[in-house]
C-alpha cells in the first residue's frame, strides 16, 4: 500500500561522546523514508537547496523511495542543523539552526501521491501539516510528529489540527507540555480527548506508549550497550511503525503495536553510527532477525 512522507532534508553537524561528524545527510524525511523503505515503497515530499548533492538521493530509488515530490530551490540552501549530545544523550543541545529553504517550503504534493493509504506528517508547523491534508484525498491512515514550540507557540493550530488526524506522535515532556499533566497515564488520556485516536508517546531509552480508547499498550526499548548518535531516532521509529503499517494493510490496534516493536527495532540500528549510516545499511532481513530477537526479549 502506498505510504507519503512529508518532511525535511537537512545537513547536519553532530557532536557526541563518540566524534564528531560534520555536514552529513539528515532531516526527519530521509530518516523516515531510509527506515520505512525496508518493509514498503514510500513517497517523499521536501525541499532541499542547490547545495544539495542529487547524488545522494540516488540510492534510494533501489530502495522504493520515490522522490518526485524533492523540490529544489532555486539559489537556495538547505536546512542545517549542528547539535551537541552529552550525558545520557536523550536530548540534543541545539547550537546552530539554519532553517534556509525549509523556512519558507510550503509542500507542494505531486499529483500522483495525492491518493495516499498512509501518511506521515513530520514535524513541522502544524498549519504547513495541514495544508497537506487539504491537497490529498482521505489517507486509511495520518501519523503527525510536533514539537515543543508549536505547543507553546501555535497551541490553536496543533489542537484544530488533532481533529483531522487518526494518530499524534509526540515525545514524553511534550506529552506532559501539551496536557498540562506531569503523569505520563493521564497525559495521554488527556491528548486523546483532544481528538486523535492513537497517541504515542515517545521516551527515549526506556520504549514507548501507545493511548487508544480501548487499549493501552507499553513497549521497552532496544536494549543498547552503546549508542554513538541518536539523531533521528525517532524519524525512524516513525518510519519503522508506518513501513510495517502499510505492509500489513490493515488498521488496527495490533498492527499498530507491532509496528511500534518494528519502530524500536529500526530506530536501534540508527544509533549505532553516525548520521543515517546505519540506517541506510539496514535490509528487511536484518530488520527481521532483530525483530525476533527482540520479541525474545519482551516475552514471557
Amino acid at each position: 500500500m502506498s505510504l507519503l512522507v512529508v518532511g525535511s532534508l537537512a545537513f547536519d553537524d553532530v557532536e557526541t561522546p563518540s566524534g564528531r561528524r560534520e555536514s552529513i545527510l539528515g532531516g526527519s524525511a530521509t530518516y523516515f523514508s531510509l527506515a520505512a523503505s525496508a518493509f514498503s515503497p514510500v513517497r517523499l515530499v521536501g525541499a532541499v537547496g542547490e547545495d544539495f548533492p542529487l547524488a545522494l538521493a540516488e540510492p534510494w530509488k533501489a530502495r522504493g523511495i520515490d522522490t518526485a515530490g524533492l523540490e529544489v530551490v532555486k539559489g537556495g540552501r538547505t536546512f542545517r542543523w549542528s547539535g551537541r549530545y552529552a550525558g545520557d544523550m536523550n536530548a540534543a543541545e541545539t547550537l546552530r539552526t539554519e532553517l534556509n529553504v525549509l523556512g519558507t517550503f510550503q509542500p507542494r504534493i505531486p499529483a500522483a501521491f495525492r491518493s495516499t493509504d498512509f501518511l506521515f506528517l513530520a514535524n513541522t508547523h502544524p498549519e504547513t501539516q495541514r495544508s497537506v491534508l487539504r491537497q490529498v484525498e482521505r489517507p486509511r491512515f495520518v501519523l503527525a510528529d510536533t514539537m515543543n514550540l508549536w505547543i507553546e507557540k501555535e497551541r490553536p493550530s496543533l489542537l484544530a489540527l488533532m481533529g483531522e488526524i487518526d494518530g499524534l506522535l509526540l515525545n514524553d515532556e511534550e506529552a506532559r507540555m501539551l496536557s498540562g499533566s506531569r503523569n505520563l497515564i493521564e497525559a495521554g488520556k488527556r491528548i486523546l480527548e483532544m481528538g486523535p485516536k492513537v497517541v504515542i508517546v515517545k521516551k527515549g531509552e526506556h520504549g514507548s506508549f501507545l493511548f487508544s480508547t480501548y487499549q493501552f499498550f507499553a513497549l521497552p526499548a532496544y536494549p543498547m550497550d552503546r549508542v554513538v548518535d541518536p539523531t533521528g531516532a525517532g524519524d525512524t521509529f516513525a518510519g519503522g511503525l508506518m513501513g510495517s503499517l502499510a505492509r500489513s494493510r490493515g488498521v488496527t490496534i495490533g498492527n499498530i503495536k507491532r509496528g511500534m516493536v518494528y519502530g524500536t527495532v529500526t530506530a536501534s540500528f540508527t544509533v549505532e553510527m553516525f548520521g543515517t549510516d546505519a540506517i541506510a545499511a539496514m535490509d528487511a532481513k536484518a530488520a527481521e532477525a532483530r525483530y525476533e530477537e527482540f520479541l525474545q526479549f519482551v516475552s514471557i
